[in-house]
């Protein structure tokens, strides 16, 4: 039987790259697309999800656009990507997009999806984990109905991600899923639900190589090799990471990771707020330590040639 996914992200470069991959894999079946408002502008985000979901041939896959906020806003030179993704041509050969938009916000999509399902769901999120915390605070049966919950998010042995100039006040400690609502992570580490994490510790270690991005250069016959390099390319000023998409790779291809246990909290408040810490008696989650470097890259190149 097929896992069953319902994936929260939050509409940057790397959220729509593993939603690709994510579609892709014969292993799962998508009930659900939410995005959340964070490192994005919404209603590009939304538009961006859906014209991917028309491209891949996937547009019987509900969009729901989540209207949550966080406390620490993600900085608007971050959050532009999707303006520009929007309009790539590749995206807008269509007159209408056809993959519906739910009427209901995400944090109720949420509730019905899971409510609806037949079996437990295994909710894939590469953003905060705020829609799906005010989710469980509106109606708290879902619970058992979520399997576990694999999320890109936090620092555990590593510095994080969230740099002084952006934030004056934090020492630099938290990653930014996790920064951008502390208190909703922390809403959720207090829950029974299982948690899969791929903090920036392994992240950090697979970097968007140039040799990577040149062999995915070679197949852009491909409809989606051609949309991942063109994202790609936006990402090249920087040094870049395979954030979500690493995340998202586990969903099909647990085998190449090496897994841990640890037991774990989330600070919400002061200088350290965001920081993902080890800590004896907190809740025990299971964290992707390592990665079979060159078996992950071939993966991706292999689905994107699909």
């Amino acid at each position: 039987m097929k896992k069953l996914v319902l994936m929260d992200h939050d509409g940057a470069i790397d959220d729509f790259l593993a939603m690709m991959l994510m579609l892709t894999m014969s292993e799962v079946e998508p009930i659900g697309i939410v995005v959340t408002p964070a490192d994005c502008y919404p209603k590009a985000a939304v538009s961006v999800t859906r014209k991917i979901l028309d491209l891949m041939g996937k547009s019987q896959i509900t969009v729901a656009e989540s209207t949550v906020r966080g406390i620490n806003p993600f900085p608007p030179d971050f959050r532009r990507d999707c303006k520009i993704i929007d309009n790539f041509p590749i995206l807008n050969e269509r007159d209408n997009i056809t993959t519906p938009l739910g009427l209901a916000t995400g944090t109720e999509f949420i509730v019905s999806s899971l409510q609806k399902s037949p079996i437990p769901v295994t909710l894939m999120v590469t953003g905060p984990l705020t829609t799906v915390a005010e989710a469980i605070a509106l109606q708290p049966d879902i619970i058992p109905k979520i399997s576990e919950i694999v999320w890109m998010g936090g620092a555990l042995e590593v510095s994080g991600n969230v740099e002084k100039v952006f934030a004056l006040e934090h020492d630099g400690t938290a990653e930014w899923n996790v920064y951008w609502d502390a208190i909703s992570a922390k809403q959720i580490w207090d829950t029974s639900i299982p948690i899969t994490l791929c903090p920036l510790d392994i992240t950090n270690t697979i970097p968007v190589t140039a040799e990577f991005i040149s062999k995915l250069a070679k197949q852009r016959k491909y409809p989606l090799s051609d949309l991942a390099g063109m994202c790609y390319a936006l990402a090249i000023p920087q040094t870049y990471y395979c954030w979500d998409i690493l995340a998202t790779a586990y969903l099909a291809r647990p085998q190449f990771y090496r897994v841990r246990e640890e037991e774990t909290d989330i600070i919400t408040t002061g200088m350290s707020q965001g920081r993902t810490i080890i800590k004896p008696g907190g809740k025990k989650i299971r964290v992707m330590q390592q990665i079979d470097k060159e078996s992950f890259y071939r993966y991706l190149l292999q689905r994107f040639a699909s």
